[in-house]
């Protein structure tokens, strides 16, 4: 793009000499460990071409945007996590965030529900309704959407080990609502990989686990054609300590992955590639997370026509939601919280997302409070209507740093991608412990840095504040247990049991078959299974994972 004379001039009379003696820190680095200069010019950027490297928004390589207009035609789903007790104060809340303005639900569930227990399995106690909604039959799934149109919301569900379950309760809702499945729309996570590295949150091994997954791409890629059957998730990964560049390697790697075991289930890229969506971080890095985002949208355009051989334009779209970083939220000084998030926020709107979740500042000690999660929404609507950067595509398009950052970001993730292809790919490398190992590096070196005070987090271990007053924080009831374990209890005698055995035991034994399980997972939830006795079906025929130490 530069002519070599010109670049030599920029070297020699924009060069700029700094005394070591007079910076406020020996070292200016990104969270991937790329060195900051004091400034950037076009020698920064050499090799840069406008028309293959950046093209226009909607076009390949994406890195701009995946629509032509970006916000100027619609603006980014504002999609606020939220469940938390029971189905009806889960519900109330929902209808509370659609009135004040959210345009999407993102569903949070219990850790019993995420590792597909009933709350009266004995590992359930002391966890129901706290970090989500308590939902484990379609009677709870039906008060959980009570008075909220199906045809008419975007939905959301951050579940993946018994994915297959919770969509096929959603599913059957619909139906009860007379809504058809071509009218419903929203996602369901389904990441498995990175629970085996990051979250936790498995129940079955990985072979069986993919093709759980593959079966929900089949079979919504014929009857529900608007549902995204995965969000690959590099938020959870970025949580659990990772770097920028880390982050996007491991969730593309994951998404090789997932595409991998699509064709060898025999589907066709075209049929499932363009309903799989992502999940990433905003983090506090501001100039990073922008180009993390452009860089993860041009690298996986670029997997998808050289790797696969796809020239379809809507399977290389890297469509992606993004949540601000919990990590960063501190107990101290949560009004300070605010702040980052609003941050954290902009730079993910600047970097293109198609939807957003802002945290709510109290998050570090609570689930939000009806008030706190308003203010968390409110940003967002501040940034859409009234800061105007959604008014322009990509506005740092063809900044020196964030070019050199978007490439250097892309270098160092297809270096990574390339470490887990030698390793076998990620299923194998999980295996392996290879992207574990990185992660926790990665997340050592982070907290060493904030205690040596290399590392700044304002209220915490710089302008800390003694004896800071107590905010209000929402309270779940801890009665809540019990009661719901009467639920479950009365639901069971009230239903056809000798119906839920018997889809259980054909679910059972499709299970050890190449059927597609989606159809016979639809009939247990209508014959009234709960959650936990479909995954405790699956267990009996794949087992449990047990988690390979990595030191």
């Amino acid at each position: 793009m530069f002519q070599p004379d010109f670049l030599k001039q920029v070297r020699e009379q924009l060069a700029v000499k700094e005394d070591p003696a007079k910076l406020r820190s020996p070292k200016f680095e990104t969270s991937s460990g790329i060195a900051l200069k004091n400034s950037y010019t076009p020698a920064d950027v050499e090799g840069f071409n406008a028309l293959t490297d950046l093209g226009k928004p909607g076009s390949y390589p994406f890195t701009r945007h995946v629509q032509p207009t970006g916000y100027r035609g619609r603006l980014w789903t504002m999609r606020q996590y939220a469940g938390f007790g029971t189905a009806e104060e889960s519900n109330e809340r929902y209808r509370y965030l659609l009135e004040q303005g959210q345009t999407g639900l993102s569903v949070a569930f219990d850790l019993p529900t995420q590792i597909g227990m009933d709350p009266d399995h004995p590992m359930a106690m002391g966890e129901v309704g706290k970090v989500g909604v308590s939902c484990c039959s379609i009677r709870d799934m039906r008060t959980l959407f009570k008075g909220i149109p199906l045809d008419k919301v975007s939905t959301s569900m951050t579940i993946n080990a018994p994915a297959s379950v919770l969509l096929s309760l959603y599913l059957t809702v619909a139906e009860e609502q007379g809504v058809t499945w071509d009218k419903v729309s929203g996602t369901i996570q389904n990441d498995i990989l990175k629970e085996y590295m990051a979250r936790g949150t498995y129940i079955y091994p990985p072979r069986p686990s993919m093709r759980l997954i593959t079966d929900i791409f089949s079979f919504c890629s014929e009857k529900v054609p608007a549902w995204n059957t995965i969000s690959i998730s590099g938020y959870h990964i970025r949580e659990a300590g990772c770097t920028a560049a880390q982050e996007i390697a491991f969730t593309l790697a994951d998404g090789i992955a997932y595409i991998e075991a699509g064709l060898q289930a025999g589907l066709k890229l075209e049929a499932f590639a363009p309903r799989l969506s992502f999940f990433f971080n905003a983090h506090n890095q501001f100039f990073e997370e922008i180009a993390k985002f452009r860089a993860a949208r041009r690298l996986w355009a670029k997997i998808v026509k050289e790797r696969f051989k796809c020239d379809d334009p809507k399977s290389q779209m890297l469509r992606f939601h993004t949540q601000t970083a919990g990590s960063t939220l501190t107990a101290q000084q949560p009004d300070n919280n605010v702040v980052r998030t609003t941050v954290q926020a902009m730079a993910a709107v600047i970097g293109g997302t198609q939807s957003l979740h802002t945290n709510s500042r109290d998050e570090a000690l609570a689930l939000p409070t009806e008030a706190s999660a308003r203010i968390a929404l409110r940003t967002q609507q501040i940034l859409a209507y009234e800061s105007r950067i959604a008014d322009v595509v990509d506005a740092f398009a063809g900044s020196y740093l964030i070019e050199h950052l978007t490439d250097e970001l892309q270098r160092m993730a297809e270096a990574l991608i390339a470490r887990v292809d030698e390793a076998g790919g990620m299923v194998t490398a999980i295996e392996k412990g290879i992207p574990q190992r990185e992660i926790q590096n990665a997340a050592y070196a982070y907290q060493k840095a904030v205690e040596k005070e290399e590392q700044i987090v304002v209220g915490v271990n710089k302008f800390a504040i003694k004896n800071e007053p107590k905010p209000e924080l929402l309270r779940v009831d801890e009665a809540l247990g019990e009661r719901r374990r009467k639920q479950v209890a009365q639901y069971r005698e009230e239903r056809d049991n000798g119906a839920v055995k018997q889809k259980l035991e054909t679910l059972k034994a499709k299970a050890q078959g190449a059927d597609n399980l989606m159809g016979y997972i639809l009939d247990a939830v209508r014959a009234e299974a709960t959650v936990g006795e479909i995954c405790g079906a699956l267990r009996d025929v794949y087992g449990e994972y047990q988690e390979r130490l990595v030191l």
